[in-house]
């Protein structure tokens, strides 16, 4: 009996939708042998490629060709908006290598409904994927309208937050009433000069 070791399932991930596209497997081939290393802070992900264009699980003892950092507090950012993924991480190393891994993580794209079709059928695959389609856009539906009443109770009926026209509005008169106070202030020193 083998024994499964958790560490392999990124690099496993990776290489099943790495094996469904093969410019990408092209693109990473040149870069063979070299190691890019994804550090989250709490954990680091270090993957080699491989002469055919797949990643490999390595070590800290083969030395990194890139180090790409991210915070995880950028992460949901980074999941929401792949395009700008590398906007929002620290690289150090091969430039080219890290280009290279930026187009492909952009480009990626799991296709479910194929995966699921040689388990349950088309027919029961596309369903499914469909449902969560569905379900994704409710969460979102759902996400966007108690955004918007949390925001509403708080700008109308208990009032924690001001509107910027409000602000804008109160900061004109404001900026009215010290020029009118200004102006008083010198008619009262024009008629204590003439006293």
């Amino acid at each position: 009996m083998t024994s499964f070791s958790p560490a392999i399932l990124p690099s496993a991930a990776i290489n099943h939708l790495l094996a469904q596209e093969a410019w990408a497997r092209a693109r990473l081939a040149p870069h063979a042998g070299k190691v890019a290393v994804f550090d989250a802070g709490v954990m680091a992900l270090r993957l080699k490629v491989a002469e055919d264009g797949l990643v490999q699980m390595t070590d800290a003892e083969d030395a990194a060709s890139v180090t790409i950092r991210v915070q995880l507090s950028d992460l949901p950012l980074i999941l929401q908006n792949r395009e700008r993924a590398f906007s929002y991480v620290r690289i150090e190393g091969d430039a080219d290598f890290a280009n290279v891994i930026s187009q492909v993580s952009q480009s990626l794209r799991w296709d479910a409904e194929d995966d699921l079709s040689r388990l349950l059928g088309d027919i029961a695959a596309r369903r499914v994927v469909q449902g969560a389609h569905g379900a994704l856009r409710g969460v979102q539906a759902l996400h966007q309208s108690v955004t918007e009443n949390v925001a509403e109770y708080f700008l109308e009926e208990n009032p924690l937050l001001v509107r910027p026209r409000a602000v804008a509005d109160f900061t004109q008169d404001v900026t009215r009433l010290r020029d009118d106070v200004a102006r008083l202030a010198k008619r009262i020193e024009k008629l204590k000069g003439h006293s």
